[in-house]
């Protein structure tokens, strides 16, 4: 490809992705048949991210009727190009059989694609297959440390998860202050396990403990934020 063509293709990229970014607009504010009649061209001409929105919309019956089928297909495509959101999305949906046929090979397949981009509902669901056993020889410190890669970047099942962990030593060392630190940053966005949990392991902290589990904490709250895109699944398969 030529500089020329190589530039011709940026600025329809470009283009592309403020298209797609309107679209988001008029989502956020309920015009979902508006983000529809902007995504579905652009779908349909192969762009991931618009591919992955219009996933979202069959997925959650928004602008269409909700069908699964209809969710996976765009969702996959999506994925094929690239786009991390779906991979996780078309992991899911093998994990659940969504739209699709259960297949736990192909979960972990699209799971680890998505989580090597640094995906953290990649990584989360990964590690739940981790810690059942499903799909992959179970592994539970594989699973810990997959936890904390999709807690560090915010995602607060994962925090739950993690500190629970720490709290019992599943795949880890028991870590007190670790596992005051992650129950308390999922515990703050409302996760009922995970206040539960931290009530429970209050109790049994020293002072020293405590004072250096709140150090971490407030050094650590600000630092982790969820990304937004469109609907993301964690598969249930228990704890």
């Amino acid at each position: 490809m030529t500089e020329k063509q190589k530039t011709k293709a940026r600025v329809k990229k470009g283009a592309a992705s403020g298209r797609v970014d309107h679209g988001f607009a008029l989502y956020s504010n309920g015009d979902f048949t508006g983000a529809l009649e902007i995504w579905r061209p652009l779908a349909e001409a192969g762009d991931a991210q618009a591919q992955a929105w219009l996933g979202s919309l069959y997925a959650n019956g928004e602008g269409v009727a909700l069908d699964d089928r209809e969710a996976f297909a765009w969702y996959l495509r999506s994925a094929e190009g690239g786009n991390a959101q779906a991979q996780a999305n078309v992991g899911a949906f093998y994990a659940m059989a969504k739209g699709v046929e259960k297949n736990e090979a192909e979960a972990v397949r699209w799971f680890e694609k998505a989580a090597a981009q640094d995906d953290a509902n990649a990584q989360f669901n990964l590690a739940v297959l981790y810690t059942k056993g499903q799909g992959v020889a179970a592994d539970k410190a594989k699973a810990a440390a997959l936890y904390r890669r999709a807690a560090e970047r915010g995602h607060y099942p994962s925090q739950a998860r993690l500190g629970h962990t720490y709290a019992n030593g599943i795949g880890v060392e028991k870590n007190r202050v670790q596992a005051f630190l992650w129950l308390s940053l999922a515990g703050q966005h409302g996760i009922g396990t995970a206040l539960q949990e931290l009530d429970a392991l209050v109790k049994l902290m020293s002072i020293e403990e405590k004072q250096q589990a709140l150090g971490q904490f407030n050094a650590l709250r600000a630092q982790t934020k969820d990304a937004v895109g469109p609907t993301r699944l964690d598969i249930k398969l228990g704890t």
